[in-house]
């Protein structure tokens, strides 16, 4: 990052959205979460009105409902309404932070009351960056049940001749781990479990030739899901408290990648390795 770099006028009228809110309501079915276990391939029961969601799994719900006549070339929803408007063409979701409070449960009813929080404008050598994020309230009858914090990154493309960023190598004293083929199955399932229009996880020909990636990007909230996964495989007792993740490097569909952990008290570190050995995403879960 160029130290005396200034981010560019034209976007710094994006902090404008700090502090905007909106509130959706939806009822939290059964039949997304059978589905979710079958995309995982897991063997659980069928879930009834009270089954307790797994953590990560209300990120089947309040999906964006957007027209399709409104949304954009990437399938993304056009810039601007509640999110600011950032014109730069790629969208990642970057991490979050999560505190568990009470569960959620399938038959409930659950408001989500979403607010940016903050709106961050870089400038590097390469290109413009710009962090959002976003706080979501879950409240069911009882109260407020999840706290979420969403970090979301916008970026220009980069140049041709851009330096990459150097990669980090990813730990080996894993105490459990799962090796996990992200075959477009996969990618499609899930993209359309969470209504997920973003046409890098399942358009191969858009996300190579348009955005210049080598294959098909697997959504960062499907690794963190697989992650937590993972946890409950190996901990199927545990109850987590917090979990707060990091997107590191971005994992295609050309390769198998492995999902890692390891316990140290009510800790667990949790982490992606991708096929060459480097951390694509850390993780850590309190029980």
């Amino acid at each position: 990052m160029e130290p005396h770099a200034a981010p560019p006028p034209d976007l710094t009228h994006l902090r404008d959205w700090i502090g905007r809110q909106e509130s959706r309501t939806d009822n939290l079915t059964a039949t997304p979460v059978a589905a979710l276990a079958a995309t995982l391939d897991r063997d659980d029961p069928l879930p009834q009105a009270g089954t307790a969601l797994p953590p990560l799994w209300h990120w089947l719900y309040f999906t964006p409902l957007t027209r399709h006549s409104e949304l954009g070339v990437d399938g993304h929803a056009k810039r601007g309404g509640f999110l600011p408007p950032v014109p730069l063409p790629r969208r990642m979701w970057a991490g979050g932070r999560l505190d568990f409070l009470q569960p959620l449960r399938v038959g409930e009813t659950v408001t989500r009351t979403s607010t940016i929080q903050d709106v961050t404008v870089k400038h590097g050598r390469s290109g413009a960056l710009v962090f959002v994020c976003v706080r979501h309230a879950f409240s069911n009858a009882q109260g407020l049940a999840l706290s979420e914090e969403h970090d979301i990154v916008y970026r220009d493309a980069p140049a041709p001749d851009a330096p990459q960023p150097e990669p980090t190598p990813a730990p080996r004293d894993e105490q459990f781990s799962r090796e996990i083929v992200p075959d477009p199955v996969l990618l499609f399932r899930y993209s359309a479990l969470t209504f997920n229009g973003h046409r890098i996880h399942y358009d191969r020909s858009y996300v190579t030739g348009v955005e210049g990636y080598p294959g098909l990007i697997v959504h960062g909230p499907l690794i963190a899901t697989l992650l937590l996964d993972l946890l409950r495989r190996h901990l199927p007792d545990a109850v987590v408290k917090r979990f707060s993740f990091k997107a590191v490097r971005p994992t295609f569909d050309i390769h198998p990648f492995t999902v890692c952990g390891k316990v140290e008290g009510q800790t667990v570190t949790l982490w992606g390795r991708d096929h060459e050995g480097w951390l694509t995403m850390q993780a850590t879960a309190e029980i």
